[in-house]
């Protein structure tokens, strides 16, 4: 009877699901673990990052690119608290990720042994599914049932292994359960149905609000827009779902959305939300009626007073409604919104042509739009380059990923190694703030070590501008954002990658051409207007008075005032 370790036994079920790469570091309570991952090397490539929490990030973003399961890996004690932020981020933006965490030997457990910490209970929050294994028998079975309910429940997963478990040897059909999941196919009740389309045909200025829920859907939700004759507003996350030039399409909402999605709010007498679970409820309208069509039932009226729930898949469900619906609206409103996007588009573009220096971000953010290919991949860090990019940047058919939910700091470069290994033969791009570059920098040299051509654009300003902002429209002086920056360019040079330096508008086409045929991990390191503030679509009273006081302090605080940007 064939016998294997139980590691062994892993890593060839880790291949049956599809495995082929895992980010993480090696360390004291996973040297078992990664003698397996040895044996299997040409099968499943081990990624080693420098910093767990770029591991758990890169997992998260190549899950969210991909749709398959990220995963990482981390020993116990301090690997294991540092990649949380990265599954946090998984969880809350529904990215199915695996953690295989090590644990110290099952007979030291329990003595406060050096780096034992209470790993159950540290991932009892993050995860959809965690369990510590306590045999060998025991480790297939449970393999299986953690992937099956990441999948299912698109979120985390977390084995907790003590690192002599994986040594004991294990019959190669101990426990074994199938390693595949099943999906099911989720339509609304008839009943709501007809509630639906009873609202749908009375609808005179319909507007659909689209999240990332509907991007296997995007057909079917541009011909059922044209039927409603209804502008279509994306969620961030839901962001290249349609493209951004479609003449039905508003762009975002919120602060870092777009004037006519706003105003088209603000006059709607019908919303329909659709796979999404928008936040800011503020920019919803106060007295539409509502319909929410979401695969999850627990997402439908979670935070906004709906009128209608459809638990369905987006797509079966909107060529549902595409036959049945018989609105017929004059498609003034739609008119009306086009002509309100059009002047809104216009102003973006002299933005985007301004020459002055230092650089205008919205400058980068055009030239980046003439140099990335149809296909391309854009990793999308936080802060004010998320205002910029949502703005800014056309999607056609690229992949758009971002810390949406979580919105942490330093998810672009994890991001963009995740893509790169997802989808090697296209171009990739992290464009990041200097803030958010600087708590992840360490990792370009994880690119340089496995050769990931990738693009990095930083949009330097030595401010953590957004917070800079926040803190000016709450009338409170600045404090606390100024930052010390490294040079940027020289940093990818030391690191064997390439860095480029610009400080003039002129510069940018050609150096993002060359950092693009260099193919080599390349930094371009872009000296950009720090005044440049990422004004709200629509500037509300309180803002411009909370401005008001902070310049008052600014003058008896330091002597000096500055034009306000609102």
């Amino acid at each position: 009877m064939f016998r294997a370790s139980a590691g062994d036994y892993m890593m060839d079920l880790l291949i049956e699901w599809g495995v082929d790469h895992i980010y993480g570091m090696p360390g004291d309570s996973i040297n078992t673990l990664i003698e397996s991952i040895r044996k299997v090397k040409d099968q499943i490539n081990f990624i080693q990052v420098r910093h767990e929490e770029a591991g758990a990030l890169a997992a998260a973003a190549y899950a969210k690119l991909t749709g398959k399961l990220g995963v990482c890996m981390g020993i116990a004690g301090p690997g294991a608290i540092h990649l949380l932020n990265g599954l946090y981020d998984a969880k809350l933006d529904k990215a199915p990720v695996l953690a295989i965490v090590g644990q110290v030997e099952t007979d030291l457990m329990g003595t406060d042994f050096f780096q034992e910490v209470d790993l159950a209970n540290l991932f009892k929050d993050v995860a959809v599914y965690s369990q510590m294994v306590m045999s060998a028998e025991q480790l297939p079975a449970v393999l299986n049932q953690a992937i099956r309910t990441a999948y299912d429940k698109k979120g985390v997963s977390v084995l907790i292994i003590p690192d002599d478990i994986p040594r004991f040897e294990v019959e190669r059909h101990a426990r074994l359960t199938s390693s595949f999941y099943v999906q099911s196919n989720i339509l609304p009740q008839e009943k709501d149905v007809k509630k639906a389309i009873e609202i749908l045909n009375e609808a005179k200025r319909p507007v659909i609000l689209a999240g990332k829920g509907a991007r296997g859907a995007s057909q079917s939700l541009l011909t059922f827009a044209e039927k409603m004759k209804a502008p279509i507003i994306l969620s961030l996350p839901g962001k290249g779902v349609i493209p951004d030039e479609h003449p039905f399409c508003l762009g975002g909402l919120g602060l870092i959305g777009t004037k006519p999605a706003t105003l088209a709010m603000e006059e709607a007498d019908t919303l329909i939300m659709i796979g999404t679970s928008f936040p800011f409820t503020g920019y919803l309208p106060k007295n539409a009626k509502t319909i929410q069509l979401d695969n999850d039932p627990s997402q439908i009226g979670k935070r906004y007073a709906v009128d209608v729930g459809l638990a369905g898949d987006s797509y079966q469900t909107l060529q549902n409604l595409i036959t049945l619906v018989e609105n017929h609206n004059d498609g003034s409103f739609l008119n009306k919104c086009q002509a309100n996007l059009n002047e809104w588009r216009q102003k973006l573009h002299e933005q985007e042509q301004d020459d002055s220096i230092p650089i205008k971000p919205q400058r980068v953010i055009n030239a980046l739009q003439k140099v990335a290919e149809d296909d391309a991949i854009l990793s999308v860090d936080v802060g004010n380059v998320t205002v910029w990019m949502a703005r800014h940047f056309n999607m056609t058919n690229q992949k758009f990923v971002i810390s949406s939910w979580l919105a942490t700091l330093g998810c672009g470069l994890p991001g963009a190694i995740a893509g790169k290994v997802a989808y090697p033969d296209k171009q990739v791009f992290a464009i990041c703030g200097d803030g958010g570059f600087q708590m992840m920098m360490n990792d370009f040299v994880t690119a340089v070590k496995y050769d990931l051509p990738l693009v990095v654009i930083v949009l330097n300003n030595h401010k953590i501008a957004m917070i800079k902002f926040e803190q000016e429209v709450m009338g409170n002086a600045e404090f606390g954002t100024d930052l010390h920056n490294p040079d940027f360019a020289r940093y990818a040079d030391i690191c064997g990658g390439i860095g480029y330096h610009v400080e003039h508008p002129e510069e940018l086409l050609p150096v993002l051409n060359k950092a693009i045929s260099a193919k080599k991990p390349c930094i371009v390191d872009v000296i950009v207007d720090a005044s440049e503030a990422p004004l709200p679509a629509k500037v509300t009273f309180g803002q411009a008075k909370g401005y008001a006081r902070h310049m008052l302090k600014e003058l008896f605080q330091e002597g000096t005032i500055h034009k306000p940007p609102l």
